[in-house]
């Protein structure tokens, strides 16, 4: 779950069937999920290899639910989004405490945005993450992510800074 890809990039704008709050249902991924959660992963991370989705997704499910967990969203009885979140033993920006719980990435399906499940999908999480001793719920975005920003604001994360990475090469070809 480590990597450039935390939060992946928004779909743009907000599709709805409906927007009536619906019966949303979260719960961890089972093994009868995988290929759904794989294809959700790929709608936020479409850079992202399958084979690399396959691997992360190994990866979650072979620590267990003490260090990570995927969680999803089914909305009327259907896959309609995730959320992976870590326990992080490492300094975390803006935070005070260890371990912090961290929101690796969350994704709703767009014709299920604004009927509840990124809210219960975080509740979910928060839940998780103080059953491991947390204090501080963390995530990012990057700069242009407004999408995600505004979500993230509407869900009762501050934010805490704004970082810009440098590189400087210092290999001579």
């Amino acid at each position: 779950m480590d990597g450039p890809h935390h939060m992946g990039e928004p779909v743009k704008g907000r599709t709805h069937l409906d927007t009536s709050t619906a019966h949303v249902e979260v719960r961890p991924a089972a093994a009868a999920d995988l290929l759904a959660w794989a294809d959700m992963r790929a709608a936020l991370w479409p850079d992202t290899s399958a084979d690399d989705h396959r691997l992360e997704i190994e990866a979650i499910v072979t620590r267990g639910h003490e260090q990570a967990i995927c969680l999803l969203a089914l909305v009327e009885g259907a896959h309609r989004g995730f959320a992976e979140v870590s326990l992080r033993h490492d300094y975390v920006n803006g935070c005070d405490t260890t371990p912090v719980a961290f929101l690796e990435g969350i994704y709703v399906a767009p014709e299920a945005r604004g009927r509840g499940a990124a809210r219960a999908l975080v509740a979910a999480a928060e839940a998780w993450a103080g059953g491991r001793n947390c204090r501080e719920f963390a995530s990012d975005v990057s700069i242009e992510n407004t999408a995600s920003a505004a979500m993230h604001m509407a869900l009762g994360f501050e934010e805490t800074e704004r970082v810009v990475f440098f590189v400087k090469k210092l290999c001579a070809d």
